[in-house]
């Protein structure tokens, strides 16, 4: 089993539309296709930050999951589409991470 932690810059002003995008649509849908969404962060401190790690049972997984989401039509024309609207995808930073022996998540 392994996480991916991934962190986002988000446009000025976008953080509430993009938690919003989020957590009604993205999550949701990728959710409905298998992908398992531990948990989504935002900080008081970084007002364009946002956080959210999915977990997966090993490299296969990944991608299985990763076809049924970004190759399907719905990500495609109506998911996908909205996204450069509200986040800089240039300061897209995403971390494979395992947990350790005493980690909860393991």
């Amino acid at each position: 089993m392994f996480f991916e932690l991934r962190e986002y810059r988000t446009k000025p002003g976008q953080r509430e539309n993009w938690v919003r995008y989020m957590e009604e649509k993205i999550i949701p849908f990728q959710s409905s296709k298998g992908m398992v969404i531990v948990g989504s962060f935002t900080s008081p401190e970084e007002d364009d930050l946002y956080v959210w790690i999915r977990r997966f049972e090993d490299e296969s997984d990944k991608e299985r999951l990763y076809e049924a989401v970004y190759e399907s039509d719905i990500w495609k024309n109506e998911i996908a589409p909205k996204i450069p609207e509200m986040m800089d995808r240039e300061k897209m930073v995403v971390r494979r991470i395992e947990p350790t022996s005493k980690s909860v998540f393991r």
